[in-house]
Formats: C-alpha cells, structure tokens, sequence
C-alpha cells in the first residue's frame, strides 16, 4: 500500500512491518534496526546474505553518536567523525563506528562495528523523527534501509523501480511512500572512522576531497580494512546485459561496430555517454549527460530501463581517468556492473 503520512510509517515500522522508504540516494528497504524479526525479513525479501551488514538511518546527528545514553548505537567516536557529521549530516554520508550492545549481530553482520547515517531527504527523516515521537522511549530510533531491490540488482531511484523488484515480496502489513526521483542517485560514502584516519570504504555522494578538507587528514586506502560494508562485492549493481566500459567516443563506437559486426542487433545495444554522442543507426541512447551530477542521477534508470527494453549490450563512457567528486562513485558503480 503507498501512503503519505510519516506516521503511518512510522506506526508500521514500530510494529514490525517494513517500509519502502525515498531517501536522497536510492529508495531504501527500511526496518526498525532493534527488531531482529524486521530484519531476518528485509534480508529474506531481498535475498541478501545474512553476514552483509546494513546501515542503520538515525533522525538526528547529536542521537546517532551519542554514546552514554541507555539507547546509544555506538560506544565511541573519535573527534573526526564528529566534524564529518558536522560538516555533511544530513547527507550521503555513512560512518562506520565501534559499536554498541544495542546494535545486533543481525544489522552488524556480526562485526564489532555499526553503519550510521542521517539521510538529507525529508520524508526519511521525517519517518524516523515520528517513530521517536510515538515511542519516546525507544528514541533514537534507527530503521535499517537497504537498497529497496533484490540483492546484487541494480539499485532503485524511483518506487516504481522498488515496486518492481519487490512488490510480490511484500505483505499486506508493509507500505511504501512516493518521494519521486532520488536527487543524488547513488549511495552514500561510506567512512570506516575506528581508526586514527578516516578510510573510505565505499565511494559515494561525498567525495575523498570533501572528507579530507572536513577533518583535515588524508584518507586511507580501503583495501586494508577488513571490514565488511554494503555494496562492496565485486559483482553488484548489475543489469541482465552484459556491460562493457570505454573512455571515450572513439573506443565506444569501435565496440559497438566489432558486436554489430559479430552478428549482434543494433537494437539490443544501448550506450551510456556524454551529449553529443553519436551512434549506428539502430543503437538506443540509454543515457545521454552533460555532467557527472545527471550521470549520477540518471545512471540506475538507464540500466533499469536496458533491461526492460531487452537490451543485452551496454556500453557505457567511464568518467575520465582524473575521476573525482561523484564521478568517483559513478566509475565505482559502473565497474561493478561490468564485472
């Protein structure tokens, strides 16, 4: 059932239900994230591998990193991560810190730290904020929020994209809010912040170069972590086509020429590029942008719609080798899908 009124939501999640929820990344698979029922079911409705740790999605900066409270999700957090949550909460940003009693091994995927974030986009927030209303008590309340799609597909922008993926897992008990097309597009940065320097784990709406100015200490490299965060698999974000990366124009077309001449249909290419562009006859422009902030927004639509139209080739225009900003996530999410 789609609704309007947050509280509504919010009463379903407090009961136990789940919620298609907009947030300014993609549309989320929320959860109240302290109800171990609620989220055996968001990993059973998305097919997701139970040791593949959630973000968990806090109305208020102050609550998500207090660490006294008797409702604490984290246990400590060092002077950096509070300048990042200052500096861009609410926004695309997830910090990864160590862990309190009561965020569980089922949202944790058993590790000993836990994903927060305060999503910008007003009706999540203004979701979460009436599930501390109603239940002061429980406050801060965090809903967990995976990606509102089967796991390892490609990501929602719009509930129609979630409603596809997920409607015929749904029951009656769970509802779903419209928030229209997601402004950013892609998911959230996400910072292991348990060491003396913050570590991207995952590239996002907020780039190194922001992180670096906010706390005014260089980035780590990822690979040495060892902490388990979502959409880090080699393989996800995928269409059912197969996906090839160019860097330029002249590489994209000698790709589609070699499939035409391979015996491949003009029809079941599509491309991915910058305006002005230009194509076989035949070939569908799945995406055509003028800078990386459209690519975002517009790049899990194009690959949505790749495979709605049976489109089993898609070759898409990497942002450039300097790549920064949200491109860094864009390349990131376009490798994945062409691995």
């Amino acid at each position: 059932m789609i609704i309007d009124d947050p509280r509504v939501a919010a009463t379903a999640l407090l009961d136990g239900a789940l919620v298609v929820l907009p947030t300014e990344t993609v549309y989320g698979l929320a959860g109240r994230a302290d109800d171990a029922e609620a989220i055996a079911r968001i990993y059973a409705v998305k097919g997701r591998p139970s040791q593949h740790p959630v973000i968990v999605h806090v109305a208020d900066a102050d609550a998500a990193l207090d660490t006294t409270g008797p409702n604490a999700w984290v246990s400590s957090v060092p002077d950096y991560a509070r300048d990042l949550a200052s500096g861009v909460w609410p926004g695309p940003l997830t910090l990864v810190l160590a862990r309190s009693p009561r965020a569980g091994d089922d949202i944790t995927g058993g590790q000993d730290t836990v994903a927060l974030r305060v999503p910008a986009h007003p009706i999540a927030r203004s979701v979460i904020g009436a599930m501390d209303d109603l239940d002061p008590a429980g406050a801060p309340h965090g809903v967990a929020a995976p990606s509102a799609n089967v796991f390892g597909h490609v990501s929602p922008t719009t509930l129609a994209h979630a409603l596809d993926d997920l409607s015929a897992r749904l029951t009656a008990d769970d509802v779903a809010m419209d928030g229209g097309p997601c402004t950013i597009g892609v998911e959230s940065t996400i910072v292991d912040c348990t060491g003396p320097q913050p570590r991207v784990l995952r590239p996002g709406g907020i780039s190194t170069a922001q992180i670096e100015l906010i706390t005014g200490l260089a980035t780590l490299e990822p690979g040495t972590s060892g902490i388990r965060v979502p959409g880090a698999l080699s393989t996800h974000y995928a269409p059912a086509a197969t996906v090839t990366l160019v860097h330029d124009e002249a590489s994209l077309l000698a790709d589609i020429e070699a499939a035409i001449a391979d015996g491949h249909d003009p029809q079941c290419i599509g491309v991915i590029g910058r305006v002005g562009v230009t194509t076989p006859a035949g070939v569908e422009l799945l995406l055509v942008v003028a800078n990386d902030e459209d690519y975002a927004r517009g790049l899990y639509d194009a690959l949505r719609r790749a495979d709605t139209l049976g489109i089993t080739l898609i070759v898409a225009i990497l942002p450039g080798p300097d790549a920064h900003g949200i491109a860094e996530a864009i390349a990131d999410r376009l490798h994945r899908a062409a691995t």
